[in-house]
């Protein structure tokens, strides 16, 4: 089984840092369903199913954001005065987002996944532009969004990108910045994100061999040993696409994703 998840994976890790380098989207909202249509097949309970790839998808995105991270951090692109003040809420927020997701029915789960991407993928469909309209709220504001954006990332099992760099565009930053912050706090939220599931799983008699608490190995390995090499190709070839409509694309593709898991 080891060997047959991996490979699998190792071909998700491929797609999944293609389209991130090709259209800068966060690789957990590809990862998620692929893993819970995936990991039943190989024998794995349906209420395991879901919090495995939430808990998987999280501790891959700490390679990932990380190494994001440090190129803007090389390039500027990071304002440290902001995202150090959401540091701590969003840590915070990751931790009780997993604790939530332990508490949660299957069906409560799938719900929330596919409602708030539907959400983002409809956001994404239509292009919605986001002017800068108001001044960079006060730090308790700040940590409150810090706060939310850490619980359904946990909650969906992404970096919480796609939920951060809209409001802080809003709040005055331009987009490199509000990129450059969200990448840092993705790390954060994945860090103590997939602590929470490493936490809440631990010592669950019925996880299959290679687990770490909900994290399953065989497929954080080969998600993370491809997806750090496809990315650059996706970036390569979208100087030769038309990456408007296949950003549409996706998001459509997406949003039937989210559909058929509501109505699974």
């Amino acid at each position: 089984m080891f060997i047959s998840v991996f490979v699998a994976c190792a071909l998700l890790g491929a797609i999944v840092g293609f389209f991130a380098g090709l259209l800068g989207i966060g690789g957990g909202l590809i990862i998620v369903p692929v893993l819970v249509y995936l990991l039943p097949l190989l024998g794995i309970s349906a209420e395991l199913a879901f919090p495995m790839a939430l808990a998987t998808s999280l501790a891959s995105i700490i390679f990932t954001s990380s190494s994001a991270a440090f190129a803007h951090h090389k390039n500027g692109n990071i304002p440290w005065s902001i995202a150090k003040k959401l540091v701590v809420t969003v840590a915070i927020g990751a931790v009780l987002g997993a604790i939530i997701a332990g508490l949660l029915s299957l069906k409560a789960l799938t719900i929330i996944f596919a409602s708030a991407v539907l959400i983002l993928a409809a956001y994404m469909f239509l292009s919605i532009k986001v002017e800068r309209s108001v001044a960079l709220p006060n730090n308790w504001v700040l940590k409150i969004i810090g706060l939310i954006t850490g619980v359904l990332a946990s909650l969906m099992g992404i970096a919480g990108g796609a939920i951060l760099v809209p409001i802080l565009m809003y709040c005055s930053l331009t987009m490199r910045q509000a990129i450059g912050v969200a990448t840092a706090s993705g790390i954060i939220v994945a860090l103590f994100g997939a602590l929470g599931y490493v936490v809440i799983g631990f010592g669950r008699e019925e996880l299959p061999p290679w687990s770490i608490g909900y994290i399953y190995l065989p497929a954080l390995l080969g998600i993370v040993l491809t997806s750090s090499l496809f990315a650059p190709l996706g970036v390569k070839a979208g100087a030769n696409l038309p990456l408007r409509y296949l950003k549409k694309g996706f998001a459509l593709f997406l949003m039937l994703v989210a559909l058929k898991m509501i109505w699974w």
